[in-house]
């Protein structure tokens, strides 16, 4: 489990510091709770990010352990690295936006007529609480031929979970290639 620190203070001089000893500034909010600010070490954070498996994930900070998701993260214009994260809770019984990843399997028909596979969406937009929110939508294309797209409302409906997205947009399709 990722465990970080309490920012005592929120100045810019602790925070360069903070950065400069190889933390990744963080916040925590959730609906009707405190804001917790907070920092946990970079290469912990992201070793932790990119093994877990579900879009909900703990974190410890100050002994306490708190279920959250990534709402958003700012990135070095130069350098690429991630300078700061928002942490949303995943609280029980409260809906919450959140993107869940968009997963392809199989292999489209199309590509042996000259196509080729374009995913125009990697995450779709829910509203829902997080003990209904699914791990992921998969997409079977391998019925896919040249000119085929699946669009938003093809996506199975799951019970206490509403799609944000508009109905129209196309999640993955196979294109002529040139």
């Amino acid at each position: 489990m990722l465990s970080g620190i309490i920012r005592e203070s929120i100045s810019k001089a602790e925070v360069k510091q903070l950065r400069k000893n190889g933390y990744l500034i963080a916040n925590i909010y959730g609906k009707g709770k405190e804001n917790i600010h907070c920092a946990f070490k970079r290469n912990d954070f992201i070793r932790e990010v990119k093994n877990k498996t579900d879009l909900i994930f703990n974190v410890e900070v100050a002994s306490k352990e708190y279920p959250v998701v990534i709402q958003e993260y700012q990135k070095d214009p130069i350098t690429s690295e991630i300078i700061h994260v928002d942490l949303m809770l995943a609280q029980k019984g409260i809906e919450a936006k959140y993107s869940v990843k968009v997963r392809t399997v199989g292999v489209p028909k199309g590509l042996k007529n000259k196509g080729a596979l374009i995913i125009s969406k990697k995450r779709i937009k829910v509203k829902s609480a997080p003990e209904n929110l699914p791990k992921d939508y998969e997409i079977n294309v391998s019925d896919l031929d040249v000119g085929d797209v699946v669009l938003v409302r093809d996506l199975p409906q799951t019970a206490g979970v509403k799609i944000v997205e508009r109905d129209d947009v196309a999640i993955v399709g196979v294109v002529k290639s040139r």
